[in-house]
């Protein structure tokens, strides 16, 4: 069988930010490696094997976060949900440290983490094998040139399709207007229903969020927060 050939994916964003505490640093030198859900970058798999998520989570229903950020929400997540897996995918190491931090507070050992791009992990996901995922406040990129590199396109909705099971539910939440105009436009046509039946199933938020770090940066500078729920058809 042949190697598969490494896709040219450009990266766009910050990799890592301000100078890490020294507490941060400990983080990733000591707890990163155990919470890997598996070999994902192309130079430890470059045959693009599967993970072994029945052996990662023990048979649990798996969720995925895609860009977690500070990681507030997928600890809240997790504790809240001990019957599930949940994987979360954060390029932003300076967010994989503070994840890493919040980790060790609650005490959570129902997570995997995978510091790169979600690209790379939708590439080794067996397909239909997650029950939930999560996009929240993603990167705007607010000018009309730059929508191309937003998540909900089809380079990141294709593969987000082939990785859910039939009935998972995808969460989306934005203070970008422009964002949930093009989301709208594009996620029902990659095989989602949006299930909303009024204004209070997107200007509400759901009955188990936690408010993240981002939400409250744009609720204080006068941005509405919308809450939109898609399941795959």
């Amino acid at each position: 069988m042949n190697t598969p050939t490494r896709p040219h994916r450009n990266f766009y964003g910050r990799r890592k930010g301000k100078h890490l505490k020294s507490s941060q640093e400990g983080y990733l030198d000591q707890d990163l490696a155990a919470l890997s859900p598996g070999p994902v970058d192309w130079d430890v798999n470059p045959d693009r094997t599967p993970l072994d998520l029945q052996g990662l989570f023990g048979g649990k229903p798996v969720w995925l976060e895609i860009g977690f950020g500070g990681g507030e929400h997928m600890v809240h997540q997790a504790a809240q949900n001990p019957e599930v897996g949940i994987i979360g995918c954060e390029p932003y190491i300076n967010g994989v440290a503070m994840l890493l931090g919040k980790i060790r507070k609650a005490k959570v050992d129902n997570l995997a983490v995978y510091p790169g791009d979600v690209r790379d992990m939708f590439d080794v996901l067996p397909e239909a094998s997650i029950d939930r995922a999560f996009l929240l406040y993603p990167d705007p990129w607010p000018k009309s040139r730059h929508h191309r590199r937003r998540f909900v396109t089809p380079e990141h909705l294709e593969p987000l399709v082939r990785v859910l099971k039939p009935g998972a539910i995808f969460r989306v939440a934005t203070d970008i207007p422009d964002y949930v105009r093009q989301t709208l436009e594009q996620v029902p046509g990659h095989g989602f229903d949006w299930l909303a039946e009024g204004p209070q199933d997107w200007r509400v938020a759901w009955d188990d969020w936690i408010s993240t770090r981002y939400e409250k940066k744009a609720l204080r500078e006068g941005r509405v927060p919308h809450y939109l729920t898609f399941r795959k058809k």
